[in-house]
């Protein structure tokens, strides 16, 4: 009866060793997953500031060719301030982005802490 018992022990065990190491696989994939968005994000960031910064070039050289044409008509100064509120809008954007890509990894870290932490927690079970 006891090695009965002691069979079907080491089966329960074995089993929650199992399913704690296909959390764990799944649990290292979500976070390897999160790298990449976060690496994703991150180059997106940096296209998307240096979109800004050329938008930022163009509007002023823009801004130099309409003075140096003296062309002062309306239509041209409403095109001017036009794009300039993108390239600010774009700007603030690209800001945001920024910062909510620094909260994405800020959330992996801790994620990444908390896996790390539980996963000491079973090895010392």
């Amino acid at each position: 009866s006891l090695a009965n018992q002691t069979a079907k022990a080491t089966e329960d065990i074995a089993s929650q060793i199992a399913e704690i190491q296909s959390s764990t696989r799944e649990t290292v994939e979500a976070i390897q997953g999160i790298g990449t968005t976060i690496d994703e994000i991150n180059e997106i960031t940096s296209a998307i500031a240096a979109a800004v910064e050329q938008q930022g070039a163009a509007t002023q050289e823009i801004a130099r060719n309409v003075e140096q044409a003296a062309s002062g008509t309306d239509e041209v100064s409403r095109n001017i301030v036009g794009v300039n509120e993108a390239a600010q809008s774009t700007g603030a954007a690209s800001s945001q982005l920024l910062g909510a890509a620094k909260e994405l990894s800020r959330n992996s870290e801790t994620l990444k802490v908390e896996v790390s932490r539980f996963l000491t927690q079973v090895r010392a079970s």
